[in-house]
């Protein structure tokens, strides 16, 4: 059986190259470096970035924080209501301790988040519009201090988007937001 495409004659590799090729390699390399020197500035200057900051910490310290947190916080019907602008809330198979949580619009609080055991899924979104959402990565060992300003009144759910375990699909909170 022949093949219809003929092999190059002699040495092709020794062939120049035709204008056309060389415009269209051209103009692959100068995009790639375009998008290259994009992807490299918006990591500074782009909004899409976390913010806070972490420290290490180890899982009982964090528990002795969450403790103290929750015995100052007024405890309701609808959730704890933090005694200041901190929040303090641990995953842990399978459940978010320190969660439901009481807060009010226009406030600005510090969610210090932390894992007790492995790394879980801190997703945050509306009830009503699941399309707005914050995703974040809670590792063991890590304290993770998030600013965070609720603007609308609502039920926010807190669902671990990492899989953790048997009883991951049961890995829910809720932060109630009220008008301030």
């Amino acid at each position: 059986m022949t093949s219809p495409i003929k092999p190059p004659d002699g040495n092709w590799w020794n062939q120049p190259v035709n204008r056309r090729e060389s415009i269209w390699l051209g103009l692959g390399v100068g995009w790639s470096l375009i998008l290259f020197g994009w992807m490299s500035a918006w990591t500074r200057v782009g909004d899409q970035n976390p913010i806070g900051e972490t420290f290490r910490v180890e899982a009982e310290e964090f528990r002795e924080k969450l403790t103290a947190y929750k015995e100052r916080a007024e405890d309701t019907d609808d959730g704890l209501v933090p005694p200041d602008q901190d929040v303090y809330i641990q995953a842990m198979r399978f459940q978010w301790d320190g969660a439901p949580v009481v807060l009010e619009t226009g406030t600005e609080y510090d969610f210090h988040l932390n894992s007790m055991d492995v790394q879980h899924g801190f997703s945050l979104r509306p009830e009503d519009a699941l399309s707005k959402q914050i995703n974040l990565q809670v590792l063991p060992g890590y304290e993770w201090v998030v600013p965070m300003t609720f603007d609308e009144p609502g039920t926010y759910h807190i669902i671990c988007n990492e899989f953790c375990g048997q009883g991951h699909r049961s890995m829910h909170g809720t932060i109630v937001v009220e008008e301030g």
